[in-house]
């Protein structure tokens, strides 16, 4: 058995290791830190047009750890019964420059890499989580998406402007969630601010708003299962699932929102762009056996309209399994991808968000799409021409969905090293267990009891995607990340 107080150091290595083995950079280069060192502070305005929007009562809402800061929300309620929405998005390019080191870095990777032992970031720290971050009571360029919202959760109007603003405060999902569930109390950091417990309150109304418009077109409510080794000093003791509350949907909602009014932005100044990705399934016959496994027929042709209709019956009918039954759909539906798209043409969309202007804008700390996206809109602000044509942001697409398939490649074999070194001492138990892969080159299977997934190298056969069954495991290799499992016949 591995030496138990070494579990941090030995991911940290693997880590390490598949870094390079996915064709990532684990490290920044000399070159890069050299460029770090010769920036002094964080961007300041150099011209006019720059809003002043620093007495708004902005907050930040994200991971308990994170640093890595990227946006800010706040809302204002209107006379006419719409509210304002602004969702400021930081200047990220005002520090990293096209063609830099650091460009080229975080162009290579194309996205932060978050690990169970530790984090890649795509940016050096000194700007992910320190001059680019949206800290509390320091003052940012950004990129301001205002949006106003009916009361029917409907899209009114909206623009895109440079400002400059300042977080009131920096605030968790967990907290906040518990609060507007009115399952914990109002965190300290809201009380302490005058006016932003109601300022909040009235994010979360609109938020709600907009996710159930949404869900009303076809939007899916899926709800995954991600866990997250607990340590205890360098020892992993367990596993924490990460769920989804009234926060994380806050955040979610408008960070959809934005997103759409980018690439509308962007097409309205004939403007080149990276869209998101999600294609209509092609194992929807395997998503309508699913449905009427549970009683619910489907459509024959791909629908996300009745798929959310099934999702919404389901969670009903039985919440404590549901994520199992997301797991599935989520495996059915494929991965999403990122593609270039000229102005005007006709994009397939996102089948899982029933939306169609799509792609990720809100996050330039940890993604290279959206630090291109924000360059683009920037240039499309100044009356400039576009930094990209389409041929450069086609390749940027696809180097980008390969790096990202790399990254989650990354993060799940260190989780799955993570969660073998938490089972290594109970080989020969056996477990209940649901199938999330069958393909021709293997099936895997997530247990019930513990949020870890492995492969059935044994009695595998005519097992499918979301059927239930149970296991036994074999053995797990710490180092390649493998957890063997046997189906064990009833």
């Amino acid at each position: 058995m591995i030496n138990e107080t070494k579990h941090r150091t030995i991911l940290q290595s693997i880590a390490h290791r598949v870094m390079l083995e996915r064709g990532l950079l684990p490290d920044f280069s000399a070159e890069v830190l050299a460029e770090v060192d010769r920036i002094e502070g964080p961007a300041v305005s150099a011209g006019g047009g720059l809003r002043d929007l620093r007495n708004l009562l902005w907050s930040s809402i994200d991971n308990d750890d994170s640093l890595d800061l990227d946006q800010l929300t706040v809302a204002e309620a209107m006379q006419d019964g719409t509210t304002r929405i602004l969702v400021a998005v930081a200047d990220v390019d005002a520090l990293v420059r096209i063609e830099s080191a650091i460009d080229g870095h975080a162009r290579t990777n194309t996205t932060s890499v978050y690990t169970a032992a530790e984090k890649f970031p795509m940016l050096p720290d000194k700007l992910s989580t320190d001059l680019t971050s949206m800290n509390q009571e320091q003052d940012r360029l950004v990129i301001v998406v205002d949006m106003v919202v009916a009361a029917d959760g409907t899209l009114q109007g909206s623009d895109v402007y440079p400002a400059v603003v300042r977080s009131h405060a920096k605030l968790t999902y967990g907290s906040v969630g518990a609060w507007l569930e009115e399952a914990g109390p109002m965190p300290q950091p809201v009380a302490a601010v005058p006016g932003l417990a109601e300022n909040l309150s009235l994010q979360d109304k609109v938020a709600q708003r907009l996710k159930s418009h949404r869900h009303a077109l076809g939007a899916l409510s899926l709800q995954t299962i991600e866990a997250r080794p607990l340590f205890e000093g360098d020892t992993i003791s367990g596993l924490q699932v990460q769920g989804k509350n009234r926060a994380t949907e806050l955040i979610e909602d408008f960070m959809v929102a934005a997103n759409g009014v980018t690439v509308r932005f962007l097409t309205s100044h004939r403007f080149p762009s990276i869209r998101r990705v999600v294609h209509t399934p092609k194992r929807w016959d395997r998503i309508v056996e699913v449905a009427a496994e549970h009683g619910f027929k489907l459509p024959d042709v791909p629908d996300p309209k009745a798929l959310e209709d099934f999702l919404t019956s389901a969670k009903a009918a039985n919440p404590v399994t549901f994520p199992d039954l997301s797991l599935t759909i989520i495996k059915l539906l494929g991965p999403g991808e990122y593609a270039a798209e000229l102005p005007g043409a006709k994009a397939e969309g996102h089948f899982g968000l029933a939306v169609r202007d799509y792609m990720h804008s809100t996050a330039p700390n940890r993604r290279y799409p959206d630090l291109v996206t924000q360059r683009l809109l920037k240039a499309a602000l100044a009356g400039r021409h576009a930094p990209y044509g389409i041929d450069e942001l086609s390749a940027l697409a696809a180097h980008c969905t390969e790096q990202e398939d790399a990254a989650n490649k990354v993060e799940r074999q260190v989780g799955k090293s993570a969660a073998a070194l938490l089972l290594e001492s109970r080989i020969g138990e056996q477990f209940d267990a649901i199938v999330t892969g069958a393909a021709a080159k293997g099936t895997w299977a997530r247990l019930l009891s513990l949020p870890v997934e492995g492969r059935v190298v044994r009695g595998f056969e005519g097992l499918d995607v979301g059927q239930r069954t149970r296991v036994q495991l074999l053995s797990v290799d710490v180092d390649r990340g493998f957890i063997d499992f046997k189906r064990v016949r009833r």
